[in-house]
């Protein structure tokens, strides 16, 4: 994410409660992808939890994103 994205996340995390929950879904999700790519081999069943798992990373981003982009239309920057 952008530092500008960082800077407002940082701001609004204690009052929004659906932002706070995205970004720590995120952050857990980055966690479990970091260990995937510690490993050397992935089991068929690994490589698809893998890929489920950025699935949904992307998809909790999408809406952080859409959360951030309704408080920049509200001027909130």
């Amino acid at each position: 994410m952008e530092k500008k994205d960082l800077d407002l996340i940082e701001k609004l995390i204690d009052s929004d409660d659906e932002l706070r929950k995205h970004v720590e879904e995120h952050k857990r999700f980055e966690k479990i992808l970091e260990d995937f790519g510690q490993r050397i081999y992935l089991t068929p069943e690994e490589d698809l939890e893998q890929k489920r798992i950025k699935k949904l990373k992307l998809k909790g981003r999408d809406r952080i994103e859409r959360i951030l982009a309704k408080y920049r239309e509200q001027g909130i920057e």
